[in-house]
């Protein structure tokens, strides 16, 4: 009997995806061994923040890096760093920014509810275009002597109609001003690690708990050095805007673990491991008249990874879902459109994807 068992919650084969609200992901053997070495002492948290961030910068070909309590608190710290800066007194007055440089410009296509974490910083967003898109000319037009930076929140399958990075990138420099791009879901691929700091970007923020496999509750901040350091300068353990989101040791050892777990996988296997797992679900429904299923490209994130679209020729989605979630253990998959789902390999164990067929089989058949 484990945790799960002793609470009586229901376990989940999670077929949707890297979901904070199912846990993220599943963390390898060298994550959990990094969490629980580093659970046997005390440390200095700054000294360990400062090495920890210094080694991944190196791997990832950075300037510098710093380790957060997730995706969101990086938005909130690295808005932080582009109003304040490292100035002691304009660091105490937030999110109370009134009076401050505080604009940041964003695309409103593309627009996430995580941007909530820019105005918890005391950001005012400023937008720019429409939901098809903006041009150049109207982000340079949004700058002001009130703009603190310019944020972008990156989807691949959201990027047409968006200013290209380095055309943001050369805006930004031009005025003096960071870009800072959320990519919280975007590993795969592992080179966005260096990529798009390459492209221009002074800041980039993933998720430790997505495709990095490393603690739900960590995230990572590359990019600029003095950026770097003015997202330190608001963050745990310091009583400021960051304090409330921190990143213990374990997190901190668990996520400079992942990263390195994540440099040494041999992507391209990955990869075809997940297009293999596809094919098999694909194949497995060929010949059912109740279901069309195809290959779907790329994934909800806009990652370089295919999913099974499985279309219900006859209705009745969302019962499947419903009786999907209700058993034990739960299955989780996606809405698709009107009557199809999604089944996406990166959250499956091997072998889960023929106990989700065989359940929807189950169910289709009245069983």
């Amino acid at each position: 009997m484990d945790i799960y068992d002793d609470l009586g919650v229901k376990k989940v084969i999670n077929g949707s995806a890297t979901l904070t609200m199912l846990g993220g992901s599943l963390m390898p053997a060298p994550v959990l061994a990094a969490m629980n070495a580093a659970a046997a002492h005390f440390v200095e948290i700054d000294e360990l923040q400062r090495k920890a961030g210094e080694r991944i910068a190196a791997w990832t070909r950075n300037e510098g890096a710093y380790i957060s309590s997730g995706a969101a608190a990086g938005l909130v710290l690295s808005t932080a760093a582009c109003i304040a800066g490292t100035d002691p007194e304009l660091r105490a007055r937030l999110p109370y920014s009134d009076g401050l440089k505080n604009e940041i410009i964003v695309h409103r296509r593309g627009r996430v509810g995580y941007d909530f974490a820019i105005r918890q910083a005391g950001g005012k967003l400023v937008e720019v275009g429409d939901e098809q898109g903006a041009s150049a000319a109207q982000l340079e037009a949004a700058i002001s002597e009130r703009t603190a930076g310019i944020f972008a929140f990156h989807k691949h399958c959201q990027t047409d109609g968006i200013v290209p990075i380095e055309e943001q990138a050369a805006i930004a420099q031009r005025h003096g001003i960071p870009l800072v791009i959320d990519a919280a879901a975007q590993i795969p691929p592992a080179a966005n690690l260096w990529e798009l700091t390459r492209r221009g970007a002074d800041l980039v923020l993933f998720s430790g708990g997505k495709g990095l496999r490393g603690p739900q509750s960590s995230g990572l901040i590359l990019g600029r050095k003095h950026l770097i350091e003015a997202c330190a300068f608001h963050a745990c353990p310091r009583p400021f805007i960051g304090r409330g989101m921190k990143a213990g040791k374990e997190e901190i050892a668990g996520l400079l673990a992942a990263v390195r777990w994540t440099l040494d996988q041999d992507e391209a296997a990955l990869l075809r491991g997940y297009e293999a797992m596809v094919e098999r679900v694909i194949a497995a429904f060929a010949g059912d008249p109740r279901v069309r299923a195809r290959r779907s490209f790329p994934s909800e994130a806009g990652q370089p990874m295919p999913r099974a679209e499985l279309i219900l020729t006859g209705g009745g989605r969302d019962e499947l879902l419903r009786q999907l979630q209700a058993g034990d253990p739960v299955m989780m998959l996606a809405a698709s459109g009107a009557d199809g789902l999604f089944l996406n390999p990166q959250t499956l164990q091997e072998g889960e994807e023929e106990l989700i067929v065989a359940r929807i089989k189950q169910i289709l058949s009245g069983a």
